[in-house]
Parts: C-alpha cells; structure tokens; sequence
C-alpha cells in the first residue's frame, strides 16, 4: 500500500438530541456520556491512531471548537483542524478536508469517519477498515463501511448490496435506504443482503475529488475557486468567505446514492452512532428492572428508566416507566422514552422563552 493514509474526523455536529448534558458550547462528541473516562473524540482518535500516524489527521469541526479539539487531542497540531464557520452538513466537511488533502498529501488514501460512534469489537472493525483502504488505494471506488444489522431498526440507513454477497465482504452498492419504516425494516432483515449505514467512508483523495465535480459542481466549483489557498495562511479567511455559500447537503444524498463506483466492505463489530438518549440506553448496564444503574439514584416502583445525574447528587425517584431524567447543574429534564424525538421541540421553547443561556 504505497499511498499514505489520512484520517479526516468530523467533529461539528451540535449534539442537540443529548441536551440538556450536550450543549452549544461542549456538544455531545466533547464529552463522556459513555462513562468510560474518555470523550468520543477522544475514543475516535485513539481507535484510527492504531495504524495512522498522529500527523495524517484533519478534524473539520466548528471554529468555536477548536480548543476543545486541542485540549482533547494534543498530539495533533493546529494546522490539522479545518475550522468550519457554520455547518453545511457533510458533503462540504469533505470537500474541504479532500481540498486541503490535493494540497498537501495528493496520493493520500481518506478515511473519514464521524467524531462520536461506540464501536465495541476494535479488532474485527481495524480488519474491516483496512481491508476497504487496501480496496480503495488500488481502485477508483468509494467504499462505505456497512454494519451486519442485529435488529429491524428504523433509525438508521441501510445499505443494498449487490448479490451475490462476497466471502471477502467487498460488495457493489445496488441501492441505499434511509430510514425505513418498522416493516420495510424487517423486511430488510429478512433479505439478508441489507446493511446499516455507519456513515463511514474509505476513498482516494482524487476519486472523492472526480466525484464532487461529477454529482455536486457547485460545490465542487467553490472550493476549487480558492485552490490556492489550501495550506497557506489565507486559507481561513477564504473559507470563511465561501462557507455561506455552499449547499447544505449530506454526502450520502450528493454523492454515494448517485455514484456508479460505489462499494461496502460489510463487518460485525458492535457499532452504534449513540444518536439519541434511546440508542445510549440501550448499551448501558441496567438492573432487573432496566433502569440504568448508578451509585446516586434510588428507584422505587420504576421500570425501564434512564437516569443521568451529576456526580455526586442523589435522586430518588418513585412510579416512572420508560422515562428518560437527565439532571445537570442548570436543567432538569424528564420526559417518556418514547417522546424523545421532541428534545428539538423543548429546546426551541426554551431559547424563544429564554434565549440561549440554557442552550
């Protein structure tokens, strides 16, 4: 494998499905909502650090973030943080990050994966992604890591590969689905030729380049009219200069549905995108009654509870099924597991009735 590898995070998501513990000023991919002593930032650096070198990583992030990039992943420097002035969702993030890369890693072999995903088998998901950089690096493909699915979820994208599915896990991408209904979803399942979308991609540089100004030319055209800024103290004024200009579109819908050169290296190796309090609930340790566990609550006649308090601040909590409590110092939320898709709604009523001190 002779091109070198970049790791490009994208890190400028606001995190706004864990309000009240995510907010504006340290979204969710800043912090431990694992519990496991290291943010997801942090755990998506160390995880692709096992075979990049720290040099080869570009964080597209927020500029308001850059110091908590900074302060969370010291071994990178600043020239490796690709500060976004507002989000434009994910086909810009890459266009800028496969830009900067033309100017200075031209031959690079990108992997791009978002800031904030569990992934619980390391082994079998490092098997995976180089497998698909070892495809992409010899092949003008764009290669998408697919999920083998363990249940019917509806909130997630799906992946069709092409028949037949390969003994090396390298398929053709026949179609992709987003987010399904409850029986399009088994339905899915039952094929056995569907899987989940992680959002994770493997291409070269130039491959992902040919594409943007194939299937997206505006954006490809703003980005190359300041070519000459790419690692040059200019670049961040110009940036900064054509951002509101670029379409908000996702890379999924721009790019990978249209393409004709697109693949998914399928793997099983215990993903979650941890998107919602529901998804979180779902890997955390929980007693006989499936309220989550935790030295500072006591539940009585409660069932199927999510409970997040700060350390150190009991609660103590009687008659509630299925709800979700997060505590911090400054909001209290409770509301029905099921209605947690309405957090976009409370936070809209909260900044109208009080601005965002509370966002």
């Amino acid at each position: 494998m002779n091109s070198p590898i970049y790791c490009v995070i994208m890190a400028g998501g606001a995190g706004t499905r864990f309000w009240p513990i995510s907010r504006s000023s340290r979204p969710k991919q800043f912090l431990d909502i694992l519990g496991t002593g290291k943010t997801f930032i942090r755990s998506t650096f160390e995880r692709f650090a096992e075979f990049v070198p720290a040099e080869n990583f570009l964080v597209v992030t927020n500029g308001a973030y850059r110091d908590l990039v900074l302060e969370q992943l010291p071994e990178i420097g600043a020239d490796q943080i690709l500060a976004e002035p507002l989000g434009r969702n994910t086909a810009p993030c890459i266009a800028y990050a496969a830009f900067r890369l033309k100017a200075t890693a031209p031959d690079a072999t990108m992997i791009v994966t978002p800031s904030d995903h569990l992934i619980l088998n390391e082994a079998a998901f490092r098997t995976v992604v180089e497998e698909a950089v070892g495809f992409a690096s010899s092949h003008e493909v764009l290669v998408t890591i697919g999920v083998q699915p363990t249940r019917p979820a509806t909130g997630y994208g799906y992946i069709q590969a092409d028949r037949p599915i390969r003994a090396d896990g390298m398929n053709k991408v026949k179609t992709f689905t987003e987010k399904p209904n409850a029986e399009l979803a088994r339905a899915f399942l039952a094929s056995g030729d569907f899987f989940w979308n992680s959002g994770i991609f493997v291409w070269q540089t130039r491959t992902i380049l040919n594409s943007l100004a194939a299937l997206l030319p505006d954006t490809w055209q703003l980005f190359s009219s300041i070519e000459s800024a790419y690692g040059t103290p200019d670049e961040q004024q110009c940036i900064d200069r054509i951002y509101p200009e670029c379409r908000a579109v996702s890379v999924d819908y721009g790019i990978m549905e249209k393409a004709g050169n697109v693949y998914v290296r399928c793997g099983d190796f215990g993903w979650s995108d941890i998107g919602t309090w529901g998804s979180l609930y779902e890997y955390m340790p929980r007693d006989e009654a499936g309220n989550t566990q935790g030295a500072d609550r006591i539940l009585f006649d409660s069932r199927g509870c999510l409970v997040k308090t700060p350390q150190g601040k009991l609660a103590v909590i009687e008659g509630l099924e299925d709800f979700i409590v997060v505590d911090t110092e400054d909001v209290l939320l409770i509301c029905p597991r099921e209605n947690e898709q309405n957090i976009k709604k409370f936070i809209d009523t909260v900044r109208f009735n009080g601005g965002d001190r509370f966002i």
